[in-house]
């Protein structure tokens, strides 16, 4: 799971460990990053990334937005996150009755933010608050809706559920605003040296390399290879700008009035806050 190299900086005698999921829509921002100097990649399902940042295992990690809001002495960094600015292809609701009737949502856990974010939907949208169950267990009720998120929407789409919403879509219909679901997240304490602009650069390597990617991790994963290059350069967004930030806040108030967060969202700590902006603590 772990492959590793380190990034030497004289006040930084070890290398800075950067925890990533291994998902094809966080490929663009880690590119290179295993052979970089001084950086120490681990790849990871993203509970494992929060309790990595949690226990001190990991300095940075790539991570659902809701996980700032679960964790105290986060930073987010502008450097690049995972989001869309419309329909995401790859986070829907599928549903064998209209979405307006459901009562259950049975969820693919993989993302805490897509889970947070069908709760503020279905609650802004249908003025509902259905019940959200693990996908898994055998005794899903058959009118459960689902959601599913990641490769899977794609390469094992259940077409017989004939109701479906994509929730990139239905949040930019809701709000204006883009979304972001992931993004990275430092703890406080940590000194980062140039790693902002480092994982900056990964990002743009990795966009320039779109093509080496789709051959390498999407086409093996049975994505056809124009649906995968359609989701990576226009489906997806990865930069973190002044309207990211914003989502996110929005986001987190969205969350709590409804329920997904048990506490009012603290404010965001960014580092490298655009000038400006001032919606935030601009950590130092």
């Amino acid at each position: 799971m772990d492959a590793l190299a380190t990034i030497g900086c004289s006040e930084n005698p070890r290398p800075i460990r950067v925890g990533s999921v291994s998902f094809l829509n966080a490929k663009p921002l880690i590119y290179g990053l295993e052979s970089e100097p001084g950086i120490a990649l681990s790849l990871a399902v993203p509970s494992r990334l929060l309790d990595g940042l949690a226990s001190g295992a990991l300095d940075v990690a790539l991570l659902p937005v809701i996980d700032y809001q679960r964790m105290e002495g986060l930073r987010v960094l502008t450097s690049g996150g995972i989001g869309c600015d419309g329909p995401t292809l790859t986070v829907r609701l599928f549903s064998p009755t209209p979405l307006e009737r459901t009562s259950v949502v049975a969820c693919d856990t993989d993302s805490h933010t897509s889970v947070a974010l069908a709760r503020v939907i279905f609650a802004e949208r249908f003025g509902l608050r259905p019940k959200f169950i693990d996908l898994h267990p055998s005794d899903v009720p058959r009118d459960a809706a689902r959601l599913l998120i990641g490769d899977k929407v794609v390469c094992e789409e259940p077409k017989e559920l004939r109701y479906q919403l994509d929730l990139g879509h239905a949040w930019k219909q809701m709000t204006g605003e883009p979304f972001v679901f992931a993004c990275w997240m430092a703890r406080l304490g940590v000194n980062l040296g140039d790693l902002p602009e480092r994982l900056r650069e990964a990002r743009e390597r990795g966009l320039a390399h779109v093509e080496k990617i789709i051959a390498e991790h999407a086409v093996p994963g049975g994505w056809p290879a124009g649906v995968a290059r359609r989701y990576l350069l226009q489906h997806l967004k990865f930069e973190i700008g002044p309207r990211q930030l914003e989502a996110i806040r929005v986001f987190h108030r969205l969350a709590h009035q409804h329920g997904a967060l048990d506490h009012e969202p603290r404010s965001l700590q960014v580092v490298g806050a655009p000038a400006g902006f001032n919606l935030t603590q601009v950590a130092k």
